[in-house]
């Protein structure tokens, strides 16, 4: 019999006690926002942008509250948990808890986006070809997080790199009830599942009583993060600073490719609970098929405009190792 890796990560780098501590959750968004803010310097400096080597701190900053966390958390809300949010609209602000929708952060990106591109007078396209060049990166880091929180974990399965997540007693009573029967025999203090899931953290025994109950699963957030994150990145790098594409191409790619890609990566996924499947798929591949609609009109304008694309001369491509 396989014994198959526990995911017992702490949600904590550190912790001060009483759950206040330095997430990784948290740090991962901040991790993408910086390398986000790097490689857009780095196209500015090269000459692919028209955005201003000193406009781009603000503008990054402007798109990680505006598009990625409002746009993210928006989505959550509406696409994956309307009825909770309605029921306690506090719940809303309690991003500290998790919550994000990859779809929604993406929507409101395009958004936040298209209208600082008007305000500022350059071009919408040409700032997206850069933009989702480095979005993949920070959606690995994401994805990276949910692996180390122990959710959105995938589906059943038998392949010797399967893992078994805590947190999956929270969608099923019954093995909640059977974890909470085996652990509160070595701990009378654990009769809830969210004392359970802390304990298996730390605990070797609940862990040990916990792999007698718990189903063995793709650890799918780090196929996503593979799939959606670094895949996606070097095939977008390469098509933006590879090839002459028409500007808006690589912005419509981005939207294409992460919807095929989303679709893939789905199919090891557990579906969200309580969530019905729409035309026999889930509600991410339903959504992501919206995203493939969309790029591939944007890449039909594009290549019907076909307006250049900004790119450096050769004189302008900044040297390796001389860039701060």
């Amino acid at each position: 019999m396989i014994a198959y890796y526990i995911d017992h990560f702490s949600p904590f780098i550190f912790e001060f006690g009483n759950g206040i501590g330095l997430r990784w959750y948290g740090t991962a968004y901040v991790a993408a926002f910086l390398l986000g803010f790097w490689m857009l310097r780095w196209f500015s400096r090269a000459g692919y942008s028209e955005l201003a080597e000193d406009k781009v701190g603000d503008f990054i900053a402007a798109t990680a509250l505006w598009g990625v966390l409002l746009g993210g958390r928006l989505g959550y809300a509406l696409f994956y948990d309307l009825p909770n949010i309605l029921h306690d609209p506090l719940q809303f602000f309690r991003v500290w808890e998790g919550g994000m929708a990859s779809h929604g952060g993406i929507l409101g990106i395009a958004i936040f986006t298209y209208w600082y591109a008007r305000k500022h007078k350059i071009s919408w396209m040409g700032l997206g070809d850069n933009l989702v060049v480095a979005a993949p990166l920070g959606i690995f880091f994401g994805r990276c997080a949910n692996f180390v929180n122990g959710e959105l974990f995938g589906r059943p399965a038998t392949v010797p790199w399967a893992m078994q997540f805590p947190k999956e007693i929270y969608s099923d009573s019954s093995l909640a009830q059977r974890a909470i029967d085996a652990c509160s025999q070595l701990d009378p203090v654990l009769s809830t599942r969210e004392a359970i899931v802390a304990a298996s953290q730390t605990s070797e025994p609940v862990r040990a009583a916990l792999a007698e109950i718990l189903t063995p699963r793709h650890p799918s957030q780090l196929y996503e993060a593979g799939m959606e994150g670094l895949l996606l990145f070097v095939l977008l790098w390469l098509l933006r600073t590879k090839t002459r594409v028409a500007e808006g191409v690589t912005t419509g790619a981005f939207f294409i490719l992460y919807a095929v890609v989303r679709i893939v990566g789905e199919q090891f996924r557990e579906p969200d609970e309580g969530i019905a499947f729409t035309l026999g798929l889930t509600r991410g591949q339903f959504l992501s098929l919206f995203m493939i609609l969309f790029g591939a009109v944007l890449v039909g304008i594009s290549v019907r405009r076909n307006h250049p694309s900004v790119r450096p001369s050769p004189a302008a491509t900044p040297v390796a190792g001389k860039q701060s």
